[in-house]
């Protein structure tokens, strides 16, 4: 995935750890817990993009990520520029966009909501490397037995958005 200069970020820290908030002048283009797996280059030491938490759709993604950890939002309508992956990829990502809060999807499904029943490690892949976690919810993709599988971001993350959603429930003692 390669990103160009035109490229702004700021942090943002969530109850599930620090993030990068990444837009260009069309959108939302990047959103990642730090650290993560997949984490473009051009946010490794030293970043090259420059920070600009006063950018509108920045401070709009942090209004509405507030929003969401506090039980406040269930759905996010802010502009997104996916422009940067392949097509294959897009379409993924376009597929998770319609996976609703409080739903999931294994990857098999996927695979067939883009006409590529039979691509389910390239749904997998295109899944992992989603470069706006949360807004686009990849963190909704299962297992075909329902399991928890990957995540760029941590499986522990994974559950905690997950039952921030109601999809899983709290174990009580």
């Amino acid at each position: 995935m390669k990103f160009t200069r035109s490229v702004v970020q700021t942090t943002f820290q969530s109850p599930l750890g620090k993030m990068i908030i990444a837009a260009t002048d069309k959108g939302l283009a990047g959103l990642w817990f730090e650290g993560q797996r997949h984490l473009p280059p051009e946010l490794v030491d030293p970043p090259v993009w420059p920070s600009d938490p006063a950018h509108p759709v920045l401070q709009q993604v942090m209004t509405q990520l507030t929003e969401y950890f506090t039980g406040q939002r269930t759905q996010f309508d802010v502009p997104l520029d996916l422009a940067y992956g392949t097509a294959f990829q897009q379409s993924v990502w376009q597929a998770l966009l319609k996976i609703p809060q409080g739903g999931t999807a294994s990857y098999g499904e996927v695979g067939r909501r883009i006409g590529k029943p039979a691509a389910v490690r390239a749904v997998g892949a295109a899944v992992g490397r989603n470069p706006v976690s949360i807004i686009v919810p990849c963190h909704r993709v299962m297992g075909a037995n329902g399991a928890l599988t990957g995540y760029a971001g941590g499986l522990d993350r994974k559950t905690a958005l997950l039952k921030l959603e109601g999809v899983l429930q709290e174990h009580r003692s």
